[in-house]
């Protein structure tokens, strides 16, 4: 297995590692800009009551077109690591996300899932073995204030089994993104074949609980047909193709916050395509949350990296 290089941020390569670094941020971030439209989606095009089937259609196709455009197989140990990852970051995380949702207001159930960047700065000290980062984990905390500013309204009720399975949720995907990045991927081994071996372990797991929980699958007319393609190949195949290879090259801390862009994403097709609005609190919260992005991509420099002043002669 190959290692992983260090992150461009900590090495002194000088100005052209933070130029490096934002072209692959900005591939990333291309991701969860796919995710946030799963609301509108599902909302507008697919049967309702099936978000479970959805979600497997959007891990098991894509995972399954990947292995067949990469024809590679994972071998030895990554059998395992492939499928634990596959269950983490696919699924287990679409069935707590879908119990929160039914249980929470959909503002609520977008701020605990906002959680895991909080969550994986934790991580990354405990599994990782990185130093502490006080300036990622504020600017987390300020981001999720931010995303709860955006999305939760003024009636939001809070329910104990919504709560726990929304952190659920975001913990599994945040354990899953870190194992990603302690893990890295094996030698030869590309960014699509890799999130094809996950989606097709997390859709294979999806299986049995779609057919207990939501039973036969509904009838798919024209617009669900679209809609599940683009889930499929927007929000599956591309996305996590993008994702993983972002994991692969960035600061853990720095991809995990890419997240809060999905609830943005989400409240700002809701502007756009339903008629909704976004109040100054609203606004505050939006922008309090982009900062949040912004701030985890640009981590202060070091004191040794500061230029030192010149001695007096």
């Amino acid at each position: 297995m190959t290692h992983l290089s260090a992150p461009a941020g900590s090495r002194g390569a000088g100005p052209a590692a933070p130029r490096g670094n934002l072209s692959r941020t900005a591939l990333t971030a291309l991701a969860p800009l796919a995710w946030g439209t799963t609301y509108v989606v599902t909302t507008e095009l697919l049967p309702q009551g099936h978000p479970l089937f959805a979600g497997l259609l959007r891990a098991l196709p894509a995972g399954l077109i990947a292995l067949a455009l990469t024809r590679t197989l994972p071998r030895g140990t990554w059998w395992w690591k492939a499928t634990v990852l596959g269950v983490l970051n696919i699924g287990l995380l679409f069935p707590l996300l879908f119990i929160a949702a039914e249980r929470l207001p959909g503002g609520v159930a977008a701020t605990v899932a906002a959680a895991q960047p909080l969550m994986v700065a934790v991580l990354a000290v405990t599994v990782l073995h990185e130093s502490p980062s006080a300036w990622r984990l504020t600017w987390g905390v300020v981001g999720v204030g931010g995303v709860g500013l955006v999305v939760i309204g003024p009636h939001a009720a809070l329910d104990t089994l919504g709560i726990v399975a929304g952190l659920a949720g975001a913990a599994s995907m945040a354990l899953g993104l870190t194992l990603t990045k302690r893990w890295g991927r094996p030698a030869g081994v590309g960014p699509a074949a890799f999130a094809g071996w996950q989606l097709t372990a997390g859709g294979v797991f999806l299986v049995p609980v779609t057919l207990l929980a939501e039973g036969a699958p509904p009838a798919i007319d024209a617009p669900a047909a679209l809609g599940y393609l683009w889930l499929g190949l927007a929000g599956g195949l591309i996305a996590y193709g993008l994702w993983f290879r972002g994991v692969a090259t960035l600061p853990v801390g720095s991809v995990a916050v890419l997240v809060l862009l999905s609830p943005l994403v989400a409240a700002a097709l809701g502007v756009i395509l339903l008629g909704q609005t976004l109040g100054p609190v609203q606004l505050v919260g939006f922008g309090l949350a982009l900062a949040a992005i912004a701030a985890t991509q640009l981590p202060p420099r070091r004191a040794c990296d500061r230029p030192r002043p010149t001695p007096s002669r």
